[in-house]
């Protein structure tokens, strides 16, 4: 049975090699065949970024009127809130944002947020509407316009479009180290009769380095796209807080999105993790900057005015 194994483990492996064998051949080649006809480092530059921004935009587009279309978003009717749009209409009279329309809609937590795309809009979870004052919920549009003004939604799209281009080039870069390391590995694994052991030996460890490079790229641009995500909050709110001169307005309002956003547990809330919690690695990987530090900014703005 031992020799029966062992004899199957062998055929296998051996297939295994002659098949990540060929493929990295086929893939040398090919990379040999674009390196000899390698264009400029401009011109590869150029044909990521045109990438990178034809997916985005495409993305951008049709993701939004998607977005909006699972929201079941509807329009808030001027009848229904004649003072909020007085106020929303001098907000879009003295920022450089369009007019995106209102609408309402039931969202997993209190929370706002503008959508891009051909037909621009800012969505309000229905319960702001009796969460918020009118003076907060003044600033809380003025701060989504601020993004509709710096076009932060297809910038952060583009954004993560050119990271999976950077990410794609850098695997085919590589593809030729990642498909032999790994098959070999794999391959002469089998033959010895441990397939288990590949993982161990150092065409293995080259493999896991390759990939690793592969996700460390990718890695550090989603890093720069998130930093870019966290400033353009930063800048809304300063936005927002210039246009209405009433930044406590704006805290206030984060500060009642933030409450009604984290789980009322009662008596029994520290025995619960309904992960309220941050640390440094989560505030790295956050699109926000973190809520106390936005609200404590705005009344230290405040504070300045006086």
């Amino acid at each position: 049975m031992a020799i029966g194994r062992r004899l199957v483990l062998g055929v296998v492996g051996l297939g295994t090699l002659v098949v990540y064998l060929v493929a990295g051949v086929v893939g040398y080649r090919l990379l040999s065949l674009l390196w000899a006809q390698r264009p400029s480092p401009a011109v590869v530059v150029a044909i990521v970024l045109g990438t990178a921004v034809l997916f985005g935009g495409l993305s951008y587009w049709t993701g939004t009127a998607r977005l909006k279309r699972s929201l079941e978003a509807v329009v808030v009717p001027r009848s229904r809130a004649p003072a909020l749009y007085r106020r929303y209409d001098r907000l879009t009279d003295r920022m450089r944002a369009g007019k995106p329309s209102l609408l309402v809609a039931r969202l997993p937590v209190p929370n706002a947020f503008a959508v891009g795309g051909p037909n621009g809009a800012i969505v309000v979870d229905r319960r702001l509407f009796a969460l918020l004052s009118l003076d907060e919920m003044e600033t809380l549009l003025a701060h989504e316009l601020a993004h509709f003004e710096r076009r932060d939604a297809l910038v952060q799209t583009l954004g993560y479009s050119l990271t999976q281009s950077i990410v794609g080039l850098v695997g085919i870069l590589l593809f030729p180290v990642v498909v032999l390391t790994g098959g070999i590995a794999r391959g002469v694994a089998l033959l010895r009769g441990d397939p288990e052991s590949w993982s161990r030996s150092w065409l293995g460890r080259t493999h896991r380095g390759a990939l690793g490079v592969i996700a460390l790229v990718g890695f550090a641009v989603t890093l720069l796209v998130l930093s870019y995500s966290r400033r353009r909050e930063w800048a809304a709110d300063d936005r927002a807080a210039t246009v209405t001169g009433n930044p406590l307005a704006l805290a206030r309002a984060l500060g009642k999105i933030e409450r009604a956003s984290t789980p009322d547990l009662g008596p029994l809330t520290p025995l619960y993790v309904h992960g309220t919690e941050e640390n440094p690695l989560s505030r790295l990987l956050s699109t926000h900057p973190p809520m106390d530090a936005r609200i404590e900014r705005l009344r230290e703005r405040a504070r300045q005015r006086l």
